[in-house]
């Protein structure tokens, strides 16, 4: 086969074809790209995503009062307003925290709920959720 010409977002690349079906192209970066493909087609399954309605949707294992309380103090560190909406799926990246951040929220749940989470599990927690339930696993620790 011959070797195409393309021009893609005002690059241009040329691809050589051989009969292995190995596909070689370089671009005007001259950043070599290569792929093999087998000769034989495989078949795939047939891959659906759907989404699952909220009422089968498993949310965190903690109590209702500490995701509520999670939240207050989420709203807080991050000086969110109070008509936001937090809830126990919401993850702190969506909210617009850092890591340092982060390690802000961590220490102010660690003093509102008189515990202390070590660095292998605040680094673990992504969600309100995640952290409601840490908090409810270290109360039950810590009464115990």
């Amino acid at each position: 086969m011959a070797a195409p010409v393309a021009a893609a977002a005002g690059r241009s690349a040329v691809l050589a074809y051989s009969p292995a079906l190995r596909v070689q192209g370089m671009d005007a970066v001259s950043f070599r790209v290569s792929a093999s493909f087998p000769r034989q087609r495989a078949s795939f399954p047939s891959i659906r995503v759907q989404r699952i309605p909220k009422r089968f949707q498993v949310s965190c294992s903690a109590k209702q009062e500490t995701i509520e309380k999670v939240c207050e103090i989420v709203k807080g560190q991050l000086a969110l307003p109070e008509d936001s909406t937090v809830t126990g799926e919401t993850k702190f990246v969506d909210l617009g925290a850092d890591s340092l951040d982060t390690v802000e929220i961590v220490m102010g749940l660690e003093e509102a709920f008189q515990i202390s989470v070590d660095e292998s599990s605040a680094q673990e927690i992504q969600t309100v959720g995640d952290a409601a339930a840490l908090i409810d696993k270290l109360i039950t620790e810590k009464d115990a």
